[in-house]
C-alpha cells in the first residue's frame, strides 16, 4: 500500500483551520453586541446622552410593567418599588428599585437590563441607569437605585405593554 507524501500545504490548512475558527468565534462577542443594538434582538435597551424632545401623543399610553431577579448565590434581595406604571410615549419618567445586602460583608453586583417584546427594546430609552455601573453594596445596606427612561413615540402602534426585567450578578470585587 503506497503511503502519500504529506506537504506542506496539509500542515498550513490543518493550522490555520482552527487559528481561523478561534478568531471568528472571538470576534462573534462584539459582532452580536452590534446586532443588538442597531435591532434591539435579545431585549437590549438603548440609552440616550441628554432628554431631548420628543413628540408627545397624550392620547395614547402603555403599560411598563418592572421585574427584577438576581442569579443564584446572590445574596442581595432586589426588587422594583413598583411593578407597573402607565407612561406616555416621548415623555420621561422616573423610577427605582430597591436592594438590599443580606450579608455582614461588601458584595459587588451589576444589573444586566432585558426588555420584551423584542420590537420594544429599540424604542425603550434609558438617560440614567443603576445597571450603566457596578454597584458597591456594603454590610446590611439598603440602597434605592435610580432608572430615568422614556418609551419613544416612534414604538409600533400594537405594542401596549412593555416588560423591564433586570437580573442582578455577583462580581468579584
Amino acid at each position: 500500500m503506497e503511503r502519500k507524501k504529506i506537504t506542506k500545504g496539509f500542515w498550513i490548512k490543518l493550522v490555520s483551520v482552527p487559528v481561523l475558527m478561534f478568531f471568528f468565534a472571538y470576534a462573534m462577542v462584539p459582532i452580536y453586541d452590534v446586532l443588538c443594538d442597531l435591532t434591539g434582538f435579545n431585549g437590549k435597551t438603548g440609552t440616550v446622552e441628554t432628554e431631548k424632545q420628543y413628540q408627545i401623543n397624550e392620547e395614547r399610553e402603555v403599560t411598563v410593567s418592572f421585574f427584577a431577579s438576581t442569579s443564584s448565590g446572590f445574596p442581595v434581595q432586589f426588587a422594583p418599588k413598583v411593578t407597573s406604571m402607565e407612561v406616555i410615549p416621548g415623555k420621561f419618567y422616573n423610577m427605582s428599585y430597591i436592594a438590599k445586602n443580606t450579608t455582614d460583608e461588601v458584595i459587588f453586583g451589576q444589573a444586566i437590563p432585558s426588555v420584551a417584546p423584542t420590537d420594544a427594546a429599540l424604542h425603550f430609552k434609558k438617560l440614567e441607569c443603576f445597571c450603566f455601573v457596578k454597584q458597591e453594596f456594603q454590610p446590611g445596606e439598603e440602597v434605592e437605585m435610580a432608572l430615568r427612561f422614556v418609551v419613544e413615540p416612534e414604538m409600533a402602534e400594537w405594542i401596549k405593554d412593555v416588560s423591564l426585567s433586570y437580573n442582578f450578578y455577583k462580581l468579584d470585587s
